[in-house]
């Protein structure tokens, strides 16, 4: 076992291209799993085990059950039929086993010969044929099965099995050869080479169990270091931003007053709150970075405005930047609402700022006449210059990774002060995800609807009664009401069975030619999107067809009824941020689920959620379970959602002890943080310097 302190061997550090078989091209594929030092291969576990230190006889053999087998080729023959394939017969005395190829060359046809031995290696299906397994041809006096269990590594197109195999080998042969720093500090854990070692080519014996459910104390030990080390990052990143100073803000009381006047309406007990946990941030001379979490509708927006308020009365700008230009512009539309009455004019720049307007805009952010910008990824572009950015707004921030919100910190403007942060979301976040992805952030919670929001009435109804359904709609719309008809796809497809919304579009015109039936989808030009948005904002259109793009950025009090095609493609959160488009005037509000069926266990369980709850937090949970954390991020970027042993769902009670070591080592040994962070997030130890 190394010394502690000892640096990790020069011979880990080489890069790749020094192994055997390892080209340009082979660098390049490593590169895209990135693996680009020894030391990489060494930290990017199996996914997975194969038995084959053992040969099962073929009469023994199961379905769906891995195996083992051997025998003598008795035919070998390409047959027609949906797709052709190569289909092998072999025996070993007791049995005959089927092997079928479907990519297969002349090559490996003439190959497999009749008479000639053969190992196969796979998983039986149930018609009893072994699907491209892994198999070689064999001579009589071929040496025994594997002495170890065979591992199997996540790979790109391109990198075989036997390539990775015959890699990781090499890299474990340099390992017997190289030490390795321990970096987990305290007693209890194993000499890392042997953790390696063992979890690269297990023993026979080993429990495989145990492996294929990363509960081996060797796959914990190192999911515990990947936790530790992304814990590192996030506090890093939290102990950067707090070494700066920030601009001090103070409440604009006046303006507050003026905006809530003319509004009609004060903020609930729990904005209040929330407001007054903002505006103690603002005045601390330490850059805030806070989460807003809230359902939709809770009033995020209002609590703010009440903060870009406090930016823009002390001479600062506030940016607010949202995912879609969608989103983007009801932004635009509320903010010029409600600050017009404080003569305040917010611009917007995004991906349809073009040509001279962004030119001028582009000047004008720069010299600090646009006291509130509004924005998509365009805020954080190169070319953008901000005066004295004092605030910054990130909506929905699930859609954004934390290096680029530090690219918009950055822009801060004049001075040394960095802006403040205000991280907004929609969808709740649960509490695993807050703890291992949002530890650098306090949280703010609005727990609260504001007076005359209703919960929205969620039933599921199977596609059979799509009749019944389109009578809704016009039962609806006969009320004075309005309908959102949301689907999965923009044109129809031969391979899912999701109907497309141009075709429900042209559906319900025909069953519907009363009513006035717009159409909205991701491929529109901006102007046409804004169009049927605007169509629809003002009633000339009753009913919109539209595909997942309205989830954020539409609000249209007077829509009642929401109805989501094949609800059973979704996740949970994106059906319950689509269901919060409606409840959002007096009217009582429905969401129909039309649902194809048979429905699977998981569709079931999300159709089953959305009914019992409007609650975003409880379903939030739900959400994390049925698909894991990486689906309910959304990105993944170095140091926030990349982990490559870690699994949030499984491994999440080893999140507080990840915790504890991350702060011991940030007080105590900065070397050792650094040295997790390039061994486990080397892209983060960049943004972590900017």
């Amino acid at each position: 076992m190394p010394s502690p302190g000892l640096p990790e061997a020069p011979a880990l550090e080489q890069p790749v291209d020094k192994l055997k078989g390892v080209g340009p091209k082979v660098a390049a594929l490593l590169a895209k799993l990135g693996i680009r030092q020894v030391k990489d291969l060494l930290f990017r576990l199996p996914l997975r085990y194969l038995d084959k230190t053992r040969i099962t006889p073929i009469s023994h053999l199961r379905p769906n059950s891995y195996a083992l087998v051997q025998g003598e080729i008795q035919r070998a023959e390409v047959r027609l039929g949906r797709r052709r394939s190569l289909v092998v017969q072999l025996a070993d005395g007791t049995g005959i086993a089927t092997m079928r190829l479907f990519h297969f060359s002349k090559a490996q046809q003439a190959m497999l010969a009749r008479g000639r031995l053969l190992r196969c290696a796979g998983q039986l299906g149930h018609g009893g044929e072994f699907y491209h397994p892994e198999y070689e041809l064999i001579t009589a006096n071929a040496p025994p099965p594997a002495a170890e269990l065979t591992p199997v590594y996540a790979t790109t197109e391109g990198l075989t099995q036997p390539r990775l195999r015959d890699l990781s080998g090499q890299a474990l042969q340099l390992l017997a050869r190289a030490d390795v720093e321990e970096l987990l500090p305290g007693p209890g854990h194993a000499p890392l080479k042997e953790a390696l070692r063992f979890l690269h080519r297990p023993p026979p014996e080993a429990p495989i169990a145990d492996l294929l459910a990363s509960r081996h104390p060797f796959q914990q030990q190192l999911i515990l270091e990947e936790l530790v080390a992304q814990q590192l990052s996030l506090q890093t990143a939290r102990r950067t931003a707090k070494s700066k100073t920030a601009p001090r803000l103070t409440p604009a009381i006046a303006k507050q007053r003026t905006l809530f006047a003319a509004l009609g309406f004060t903020p609930t007990a729990a904005q209040q709150r929330v407001i007054g946990e903002i505006q103690a941030d603002l005045q601390s001379g330490l850059p805030m970075l806070r989460l807003l979490q809230g359902d939709v509708g809770c009033g995020k927006t209002l609590v703010a405005a009440i903060a870009c308020l406090a930016a823009i009365a002390a001479g600062k700008q506030a940016a607010l930047m949202a995912p879609t230009e969608i989103l983007a512009d009801q932004h635009l539309a509320t903010f010029t609402a409600w600050f017009a009455p404080l003569k305040i004019t917010p611009v917007l720049l995004s991906g349809k700022t073009r040509g001279r307007t962004r030119t001028q805009l582009l000047q004008t952010i720069a010299a600090g006449h646009a006291p509130l910008i509004i924005g998509t990824h365009a805020l954080i572009q190169q070319d953008v210059a901000y005066a004295d950015l004092g605030l910054l707004v990130i909506d929905e921030q699930h859609r954004f990774g934390v290096h680029q919100r530090l690219s918009l910190a950055t822009k801060g403007g004049r001075g040394s002060d960095f802006p403040h942060q205000l991280i907004m979301t929609a969808t709740p976040i649960p509490r695993t995800l807050t703890m291992s992805h949002y530890s650098d952030l306090d949280t703010s919670i609005i727990d609260q609807l504001p007076p005359g929001r209703g919960p929205v009435t969620t039933a599921a109804v199977s596609n059979r009664r799509r009749a019944q359904v389109i009578q809704a709609v016009r039962t609806a719309v006969e009320k004075g009401r309005q309908v959102y008809w949301v689907c999965t796809l923009i044109e129809e497809s031969d391979s899912l069975q999701a109907q497309a919304a141009q075709a429900t579009a042209t559906e319900l015109r025909q069953a519907l030619p009363e009513l006035n039936i717009g159409l909205l989808h991701g491929r529109m030009k901006s102007a046409e999107k804004a169009a049927e948005i605007e169509a629809f904002r003002t009633a000339t259109t009753q009913v919109l067809v539209a595909t997942t793009v309205i989830e954020v950025g539409v609000d249209v009090p007077n829509a009642s009824l929401m109805i989501i095609e094949n609800p059973e493609r979704l996740g949970l959160a994106q059906l319950h941020q689509l269901r919060g488009r409606v409840g959002r005037g007096p009217a009582r509000s429905h969401c129909l689920l039309l649902y194809q069926s048979p429905l699977s266990q998981t569709g079931k369980e999300r159709i089953n959620a959305m009914r019992q709850t409007n609650d975003g937090f409880k379903i939030a949970e739900i959400d994390l379970r049925l698909r894991g954390p990486g689906e309910l991020l959304g990105t993944r970027q170095a140091g926030e959602t990349g982990f490559l042993l870690a699994d949030l769902t499984r491994d999440a009670p080893l999140l507080p002890r990840a915790i504890q070591i991350a702060r011991q080592i940030l007080k105590t040994d900065a070397a050792r943080a650094k040295k997790l962070l390039q061994r486990w997030l080397p892209e983060a130890v960049d943004y972590l310097n900017a």
